[in-house]
């Protein structure tokens, strides 16, 4: 049963893409000119991390060592789940399982009837925690990025032994799911970078064997904020030939999804020219400021309120989240982050907005 419920994921989960079209009844109100509540929350439980990686883009936040209180954060996640929020990936400005409370934190917004996922660099996803909390997991994605514990360390800034680490623990996830029939998807991301280019056809034959369900190849996206600049001369086009090499490793039980789709985005001018998608999700981090946009974190005009001031309704209704999205309205995405989280969501709700003709011939 939860392996055909996997396979099921595997052709849906829409990864160079989005999937605001499953939830029409919201998108319609939104067209109507409702004031919706959020269906996707991104949650940072902890603002310092582990790991010093050489593409962060969130390196000019500093790692503070910011923790989200666990009973006030519980009480925004029971308002949350009452207000239509459907699903809370927990990632953030920092490593995530650096919360020391964060399995039961997994526990209690799965138990509201959210669905979960969490994003991290698995180093501390050991054996034990994973029998906490992986069965309130609906995937879990693990920032690798090499195939050798030498590129690992270089592009993490980290020790060497923290790759084999992390592959032990994948490997100790995949057996506890098939162990406990869990459907939770087991999922690692690589950013592709200079330093590791030669090792992304290893690094999926290794994830083949372990039983881990995908491995996504995504494009470095600057963050205007970022210290860290993309690597110059460095152009995705060449990778095509990367593309097929890796169609090898497909099968009903593995999936490589090497996005082309977003890498060929890159320096191309956007199919829209203002942010429609803020409505439809938000960003809470460590220190329990809710924010419009993740690529704007730390500024001020983003910011809706904090969470340990007001509950969420009233900083959903507020003034200050309505200055925001006028204030958004009117900006120009030239200035955001290319290829950014709501850059599907953005393009689908623009054409929407701005039909083409002969709309009604199907």
């Amino acid at each position: 049963m939860a392996e055909s419920r996997r396979e099921k994921t595997m052709d849906q989960i829409r990864i160079d893409s989005h999937k605001l079209i499953y939830h029409p009844e919201r998108v319609a109100a939104w067209l109507a000119g409702k004031d919706i509540y959020p269906i996707y929350l991104e949650i940072g439980p902890a603002g310092s991390c582990n790991h010093r990686c050489i593409f962060c883009a969130l390196d000019y936040l500093g790692y503070r060592k910011n923790l989200l209180e666990t009973g006030r954060l519980k009480s925004f996640l029971g308002e949350a789940a009452r207000k239509g929020v459907k699903s809370v990936m927990y990632a953030g400005e920092g490593e995530p399982l650096l919360h020391r409370e964060i399995a039961g934190i997994i526990n209690h917004t799965r138990g509201l009837g959210i669905d979960v996922a969490l994003t991290t660099n698995g180093v501390l996803f050991k054996p034990e925690l994973a029998r906490e909390c992986l069965g309130s997991l609906t995937w879990m994605k693990v920032s690798l990025d090499a195939a050798t514990p030498e590129t690992y360390a270089r592009v993490h800034g980290c020790p060497p032994g923290d790759w084999r680490r992390v592959m032990e623990n994948l490997k100790a996830a995949v057996a506890l799911r098939a162990e406990r029939k869990y459907a939770a998807t087991i999922g690692v991301q690589l950013l592709l970078l200079p330093e590791n280019c030669e090792e992304v056809a290893e690094l999926a034959g290794q994830l083949q064997a372990i039983g881990a369900d995908y491995l996504v190849v995504k494009p470095y996206s600057q963050h205007p904020k970022s210290g860290h600049r993309r690597p110059k001369g460095f152009n995705y086009a060449r990778f095509q030939k990367l593309e097929r090499e890796l169609e090898q490793f497909q099968t009903d039980r593995f999936q490589v999804f090497f996005r082309a789709r977003a890498m060929g985005k890159l320096n191309r001018a956007r199919t829209y020219r203002r942010c429609l998608g803020l409505p439809f999700w938000a960003y809470l981090d460590a220190a329990g400021n809710l924010w419009a946009c993740s690529a704007y974190l730390g500024d001020r005009d983003f910011l809706y309120g904090n969470i340990y001031q007001a509950t969420l309704g009233e900083i959903w209704t507020g003034r200050r989240r309505r200055e925001v999205q006028a204030r958004v309205a009117r900006m120009d995405t030239g200035r955001c982050r290319e290829i950014c989280r709501l850059d599907e969501i953005n393009a689908y709700l623009w054409e929407l907005k701005h039909p083409s003709a002969h709309v009604n011939f199907i």
